[in-house]
């Protein structure tokens, strides 16, 4: 039978895969919200979600518009602060998965949502939170994205959340835990990192074609023949994200 899927569900279904039961996930709102709800909803009961601001597994009956939305704090089970989640949770080593995003992403997983250059000089952003932290100290980094050459590049205007540094062992020789590894999710592909802690596609989404997605990255990059498609939603998955996880469809849509 044929599913039908919007581009936001396909990349919170994905995302959502990648969790697995047992681990904390730091979220923020958005798609990143909706995939951690999903996996615990379906093979991951046991994931502990967590706000930034210090919320901890609430039972949110609808989406609210920021972390400091009160929609979202509903029937949680601990609520602490912003200090205690990056200084009690995050800096104890006790987070498996920081789920972040960001203006623009570079070949190294390196994150900058501080400031962009153009002709027109330098535009400042709203900057880290508690991004920096999180990518520095969680095990494994989910950064979902729209795909676009401005925001997928070589190097990223201003290094706001450390990804793999420079490549190779730099990360670790600057004194940072290294992390397990980093996967991009995009509305286009989703891409992993070689080695060399170099970016490479993992999968194309269904309908994309490998020259939309070279169009679309201002990184080099090499298409592999036989590159895997990305796996299709279920129809338990959109089901969920559609009447339980976001029925309003704020970030679905």
């Amino acid at each position: 039978m044929t599913i039908n899927f919007t581009t936001n569900e396909l990349m919170a279904v994905t995302a959502a895969r990648l969790i697995n039961d047992n681990e904390n996930v730091v979220v923020g709102l958005g798609l990143p919200q909706i995939a951690a709800l999903l996996a615990k909803n379906t093979h991951a009961p046991n994931l502990n979600i967590i706000y930034e601001i210090g919320v901890i597994n609430p039972e949110a009956e609808e989406m609210g518009v920021g972390i400091a939305d009160p929609r979202l704090w509903y029937k949680s089970e601990y609520f602490t602060s912003f200090v205690g989640t990056l200084g009690n949770v995050l800096q104890k080593g006790l987070v498996d998965v920081g789920f972040l995003g960001g203006l623009q992403t570079d070949r190294f997983g390196n994150i900058n949502s501080t400031l962009v250059r153009s002709e027109k000089g330098i535009r400042h952003i709203n900057g880290s939170g508690g991004a920096a932290d999180i990518a520095s100290l969680a095990r494994r980094l989910l950064i979902i994205m729209k795909h676009d050459k401005r925001k997928l590049v070589e190097n990223v205007d201003y290094i706001t959340s450390v990804g793999y540094l420079s490549g190779g062992n730099s990360r670790k020789e600057s004194g940072l835990p290294m992390c397990e590894n980093i996967t991009i999710i995009t509305n286009l592909c989703v891409f992993g990192f070689d080695e060399n802690r170099s970016i490479k596609l993992l999968s194309i989404h269904p309908g994309v074609s490998a020259e939309e997605i070279i169009e679309n990255t201002g990184i080099k990059i090499e298409i592999p023949e036989g590159i895997k498609i990305t796996e299709e939603p279920t129809e338990e998955e959109i089901n969920l994200l559609r009447t339980t996880i976001d029925p309003l469809k704020l970030y679905i849509k």
